[in-house]
């Protein structure tokens, strides 16, 4: 009868346990569209290569380097606030997965065009017009050497500048001089573009424009002037 009860406690314990162990708020969004959406400006087999390796393996490093920490709970801003605590394995992968995902989105077929409404207001208020905006932003991306990103930012007065990252570094990070909420953002490591650019990353920019998603950038803008 002894035997009976335990096992009945330790049955009925499983539950609570497995409950306990929850799993990680950190998922692997799919990609918003088809791998040919953005085409001709982001090649089919570019974005396939791009989202499904190299986006996919930072995924799956930075999950792993996390498995089984507070982490796993922990969401990507907060993590990246205090990313100076974290060892390299973290850092880079956190940043590569993030960044990568917000890129997407920064994309979309039949995008391009100008930003209206208050985003357009700003950016012609801080840039003088978007075309300016527009060369200012290019250039941060054609002179970032070696590998990294090109960032919109809204900074902590509420006010926009453009910024240029290392590797996967973001705005967000407090291993970072100018540090802010990103709202817009462009991937410059050879690996976006060098199968139909080669070593051309200025013409890999022009033709960014034409993909850019100015409604999912408008959504950032708005709820990052809300949280100041």
């Amino acid at each position: 009868m002894k035997k009976i009860l335990v096992y009945l406690v330790v049955f009925a314990a499983i539950p609570f346990a497995l409950k306990a162990q929850k799993e990680s708020i950190h998922k692997f969004a799919p990609l918003p569209y088809a791998y040919d959406a953005l085409e001709p400006y982001i090649d089919k087999m570019t974005m396939e290569i791009h989202y499904d390796r190299h986006h996919r393996a930072y995924y799956n490093n930075f999950a792993a380097a996390i498995k089984g920490t507070d982490l796993e709970q922990t969401p990507m801003v907060a993590i990246f606030a205090n990313i100076s605590t974290q060892p390299a394995a973290i850092k880079n992968n956190a940043g590569g997965y993030w960044n990568h995902e917000m890129f997407w989105n920064c994309m979309k077929p039949n995008g391009g065009g100008v930003p209206l409404g208050k985003l357009g207001d700003a950016i012609n208020a801080t840039f003088g017009s978007f075309d300016n905006f527009r060369k200012q932003f290019a250039e941060a991306g054609v002179k970032r050497f070696g590998s990294g990103w090109v960032w919109l930012v809204v900074g902590a007065d509420g006010k926009l500048f453009i910024n240029s990252t290392a590797n996967q570094d973001n705005p967000y990070m407090n291993t970072e001089e100018k540090r802010g909420t990103p709202i817009f953002c462009l991937d410059v490591w050879e690996h976006a573009y060098y199968l139909k650019y080669q070593n051309k990353r200025a013409d890999y920019i022009t033709a960014f424009w034409n993909v850019a998603n100015w409604d999912f950038v408008q959504k950032l803008y708005a709820e990052a002037l809300v949280k100041k």
